[in-house]
C-alpha cells in the first residue's frame, strides 16, 4: 500500500507540475455607490494574466495590470476595440526598498484594487461602455470607493483612441 501512495504521489508530481493552483480566495461582498459593480464581478482575478506594469510616481505606487481572457486575447490580437465582457484589474502597490538589494525596489502593500468591464448594456459614459470599480484597502479591510467613479471616467477620456485603455500588452520576449 505505501508504494502504491508513492507511485501516486510521484506520478501527480511529474504529470501535474505544469498545472498552476488556481486562487479560489473569497472576495468582500461590496459595490461602488454609483453603478452598483460588485468586487465580487472579478472573483477570480488573481488566475488573470498580467499584460502590464506601471508605476505612478504621483501616488508613489507599482500598479500590475490584468486582463481576463477576453481582454487578454483581444490585446494580444492587438483589437483596437475590446470585445464585450473585457475585464482589466489595476492592483495598486506600495514600494519599499528589497531587503536583500536595497538599490532596488518591489511591492509592499496592495493599496487598491481597480477594474474596469467593458458592457454596453449597462454602462454608457460619452461612447465608452466601461464600467469601473474601485475597492480601496486599509489595514487588511477593503471598502468601495466612496467618491463614485466619475474620477475614473474623468481620467479614462483621455484614452478615448485606445477604447479609454492606457495599457497595451507589454511582449514578454
Amino acid at each position: 500500500m505505501k508504494y502504491i501512495f508513492m507511485l501516486i504521489v510521484a506520478l501527480g508530481s511529474l504529470f501535474g507540475a505544469d498545472t498552476y493552483e488556481k486562487y479560489d480566495t473569497k472576495l468582500p461582498d461590496m459595490v461602488m455607490p454609483d453603478n452598483n459593480l460588485s468586487f465580487a464581478e472579478i472573483q477570480d482575478y488573481q488566475n488573470y494574466k498580467i499584460v502590464a506594469t506601471h508605476f505612478r510616481n504621483d501616488k508613489n505606487e507599482l500598479r500590475y495590470i490584468l486582463a481576463n481572457p477576453i481582454g487578454y486575447n483581444a490585446l494580444k490580437n492587438k483589437l483596437k476595440v475590446m470585445p464585450e465582457g473585457s475585464k482589466f484589474v489595476k492592483i495598486g502597490w506600495s514600494v519599499k526598498e528589497m531587503t536583500l538589494f536595497p538599490s532596488a525596489l518591489e511591492a509592499d502593500k496592495i493599496q487598491r484594487v481597480e477594474y474596469m468591464v467593458k458592457d454596453s448594456k449597462k454602462f454608457n459614459h460619452d461612447g465608452d461602455n466601461w464600467g469601473y470599480a474601485r475597492f480601496v484597502k486599509s489595514g487588511e479591510k477593503y471598502t468601495p470607493w466612496m467618491h463614485g467613479t466619475q474620477s475614473c471616467i474623468s481620467c479614462h477620456i483621455a484614452a478615448k483612441d485606445t477604447d479609454y485603455l492606457f495599457t497595451d500588452l507589454q511582449s514578454t520576449f
